[in-house]
């Protein structure tokens, strides 16, 4: 089923109530699982490597201008954990030793967690921010634990705490950044823009500006339904994290601090009716966003940043004050 309403638009929509059965309906169709690289996909398990929390750089990665690959140690996890960082052009030109930058941290897909599953993303905007001059922004992609982006004491693998207890103080420590929640961006794709929608909402006072995209929302859905249950084999104990139960507590917390949202995804993404359903939910709630639905796109992050990566980055950089 297509969305009814224009396709590629910008604002908060209403949609008919009939889709809401929909992506009920589709939420509960193929899940994923701790081991699975593939969320809400079609067809057989998509076969993934075992895990790992440094991962070595891939050759065809190296050549990326501004692209490096460092580590930081974690207490919580117990070991250093790898992340990439992309400097923007003159970041480290003599006459710019003095400028800051703001810091989007990018959420990766699939499972288990790599920093170097967005390698292609991590090109392209460098491509982007180089032919369209754009404003300098640092991006950082993280590791997100065996059970990307959340933290799972089952597994004793806390990807979570990681990124927002070691890695954000990590980079602000390391590198010349602008360390407050008005140049501080969250984006991520699949899992990690279920992610994005999780943690934009659960610590609003660190990003101000987020970009969840093709977000696997339904499973968040089903583990809030359930308390807990993200399929038959997959327990969250600390299921009030998910996408649905943070932006309650957000909506209801009164005086938050403001959070510009922008949504993306396709019409031939898997989680399509997910995303639909999502956005009705944020309606309820009086949660304001932006969002694009591109016609014909599938569930793939290149393929969105292909047709709109510049915007996505620009509305990073509107929301950090860099453009109008």
């Amino acid at each position: 089923m297509k969305n009814p309403l224009p396709i590629y638009r910008f604002g908060r929509t209403l949609f008919f109530s009939l889709l809401a059965v929909v992506a009920v309906a589709c939420s509960a169709g193929a899940q994923s699982s701790p081991g699975s690289g593939k969320e809400n996909g079609k067809g057989g398990q998509k076969k993934t490597p075992p895990f790992r929390w440094v991962n070595p750089l891939p050759n065809q990665a190296k050549d990326i201008p501004g692209l490096q690959h460092h580590t930081f140690h974690s207490e919580k996890n117990g070991t250093d954990i790898g992340y990439l960082i992309l400097l923007p052009p003159g970041y480290d030109d003599s006459a710019n030793q003095n400028k800051r930058y703001p810091v989007v941290y990018y959420l990766h897909g699939g499972r288990p967690g790599s920093e170097m599953k967005n390698t292609a993303i991590a090109r392209e905007i460098a491509r982007l921010t180089r032919q369209e001059n754009l404003p300098g922004i640092i991006y950082v992609f993280s590791n997100g634990g065996e059970v990307s982006h959340y933290d799972f004491p089952e597994k004793n693998s806390f990807g979570e705490t990681a990124l927002i207890q070691e890695l954000i103080p990590h980079v602000d420590a390391t590198y010349r950044t602008l360390p407050e929640r008005g140049s501080r961006g969250l984006e991520g794709f699949s899992q990690g823009g279920r992610a994005t929608g999780r943690l934009m909402f659960k610590y609003p006072e660190l990003f101000s500006s987020a970009a969840p995209m093709g977000g696997g929302h339904g499973h968040e859905k089903d583990i809030s339904e359930t308390q807990g249950h993200e399929s038959e084999t997959l327990f969250f104990s600390n299921w009030e994290t998910n996408s649905y139960d943070t932006a309650r507590v957000y909506a209801k917390g009164g005086k938050q601090p403001p959070l510009k949202i922008l949504i993306v995804f396709g019409t031939e993404d898997y989680n399509y009716e997910a995303n639909l359903d999502w956005m009705r939910h944020l309606d309820s709630l009086g949660i304001p966003y932006e969002n694009h639905i591109l016609e014909g796109i599938p569930h793939s992050a290149t393929k969105v940043y292909g047709v709109m990566g510049a915007d996505i980055i620009r509305f990073h950089a509107r929301n950090f004050g860099l453009i109008e």
